[in-house]
């Protein structure tokens, strides 16, 4: 009897002690952090979001997705309450957006701000402090997708409108003739060659032609060094332009001299010749129209008006 009493206290010390430790191990790992209140209000869908998922602030752990429920006093519209670190910075600039876990789908909830140094968003115990939503990577990937889509299909249908049985002829015949423009092009280099044979006595004519050309430049050159050399000459002091500029200026001087001295006695003499050239011409009128008086002497005058023997004429 008394072993059985044993055996009984030793069996309810030992689950007391086991309580005791499981109790203390609860004690001791409880979560001692001060969390707050908040709220993110949406209308956007929230695939893989689950109660207890992870709060994360820039990738750090600060919280725990509390409760999701559906807004009772706006249709459609989600609430999804949030506990927080009561020493995460969250600002009035802060937001949040879904971030997924990998490959396994799990959503969480990942808090940003657009920029640091705002001020923190105001806490009240009635209401909890909202926080907005942004889209996601897959929520703008799906609007993206959904744009590309459509632009896919207005591609699809331009396509389908310009493969009508008419455009496929119009473009049979465009590359029909891009090949026969093709084939002429490829004829053009048979029908060069003759002209490609050429060239190298093309090119060796205007080889020599430069050679000729070459010749006849250093020929122009010597010539005119020898023409520049001559007008050197010709302008030397004692040269034949300064030699002809003392004779032109002699020839100046005796031309005044003979035009001082020489000219007036060659006008005088001139003029002495012409009275004499009149006398000679009025005695040979005179012989000529009275040859008598030669043997007769000249004819007396005829008395004018006033001297004696003066007849006046009869009418």
């Amino acid at each position: 009897m008394e072993n059985r009493s044993y055996a009984l206290m030793t069996g309810v010390f030992t689950i007391g002690l086991v309580i005791a430790a499981v109790l203390a191990g609860l004690w001791f790992n409880r979560d001692r952090t001060e969390l707050v209140p908040y709220e993110i209000v949406t209308t956007q869908s929230i695939p893989g979001l689950n109660p207890e998922a992870t709060v994360r602030y820039r990738g750090l752990e600060v919280g725990r997705v509390d409760q999701i429920v559906f807004d009772p006093r706006v249709t459609g519209q989600i609430l999804i309450k949030l506990s927080v670190d009561k020493n995460s910075p969250i600002t009035t600039t802060t937001f949040a957006s879904l971030g997924y876990q990998g490959v396994t789908g799990i959503a969480f909830i990942q808090l940003d701000d657009d920029r640091t140094g705002s001020p923190r968003l105001a806490v009240r115990e009635d209401q909890p402090a909202r926080i907005p939503l942004r889209p996601g990577l897959l929520d703008i990937l799906e609007k993206r997708g959904l744009a590309i889509l459509e632009k896919t299909e207005q591609i699809t249908d331009s396509l389908a409108k310009m493969v009508t049985d008419e455009n496929r002829q119009t473009i049979v015949g465009a590359f029909d003739s891009i090949g026969k423009a093709a084939d002429a092009y490829a004829a053009i280099p048979r029908k060069l060659e003759p002209t490609i044979d050429r060239l190298p006595a093309l090119t060796a004519k205007i080889d020599r032609s430069l050679s000729s050309f070459d010749a006849t430049a250093a020929s122009i050159q010597a010539t005119a060094d020898n023409y520049g050399q001559l007008a050197t000459r010709l302008q030397a002091p004692d040269g034949p332009l300064e030699r002809l500029n003392g004779a032109v200026g002699s020839l100046q001087s005796a031309t005044s001299v003979l035009e001082r001295e020489t000219l007036p006695h060659v006008v005088e003499m001139t003029d002495e010749a012409r009275g004499a050239l009149r006398a000679v011409k009025r005695t040979a009128t005179s012989l000529s129209d009275r040859p008598q008086s030669i043997l007769f002497g000249a004819p007396s005058a005829q008395p004018g008006p006033g001297e004696p023997g003066f007849v006046p004429p009869t009418k």
